[in-house]
């Protein structure tokens, strides 16, 4: 039996396995908080990037992040809270959540509008800050109606995040 002893990809499953959970887990929570509040993950990535790609600490890390298919810490929100979103659509997810999101269709005297044909979300209105940070303000705010219709139409949980990755990731670096 021969071992792959490359260590750019042994770095890469390390940082993957250690770094990158921690960074993703519970990151829903984050949504909506300013750019200064997000920048220490943000600068723990680009950390991970340079130790899997041998950088120096004043290299740059835009390609080796690129080159890894590693989205930006606010995307990485978008990209979670849109996938508990595609659950809760199809009803892959708990009825808590499911209960907390409306869609504009469900409302009466709304379904006549653009937005319930569309398949976009009652925001609900908040008069705090902290308050729009709510799940059910949250989601369709930064997330689900802000991407484009034939993505948020995929059927398949698995397509459905192939395709969202491929977007977001095509709106960060202009691919």
């Amino acid at each position: 039996m021969q071992f792959n002893l490359d260590p750019y990809n042994s770095r890469n499953r390390v940082v993957r396995a250690l770094i990158l959970t921690r960074v993703d887990y519970c990151n829903a929570v984050f949504a909506g908080l300013p750019d200064s509040r997000l920048a220490p993950l943000q600068r723990v990535l680009h950390a991970a990037a340079r130790f899997v790609d041998d950088l120096r600490p004043r290299d740059h890390v835009t390609a080796t992040i690129m080159s890894l298919h590693w989205l930006p810490v606010r995307q990485r929100i978008t990209y979670k809270l849109c996938s508990l979103m595609h659950g809760i659509v199809y009803r892959h997810a708990p009825e808590y959540l499911v209960d907390m999101v409306v869609p504009v269709s469900h409302l009466t005297g709304r379904c006549h509008l653009s937005s319930a044909q569309d398949g976009l979300l009652d925001v609900p209105r908040s008069r705090t800050v902290f308050g729009s940070r709510a799940f059910s303000i949250a989601v369709p705010q930064a997330a689900w109606d802000h991407l484009p219709a034939d993505i948020r139409n995929t059927a398949t949980h698995s397509t459905f995040k192939h395709h969202l990755k491929s977007f977001l990731f095509s709106v960060v670096y202009g691919l």
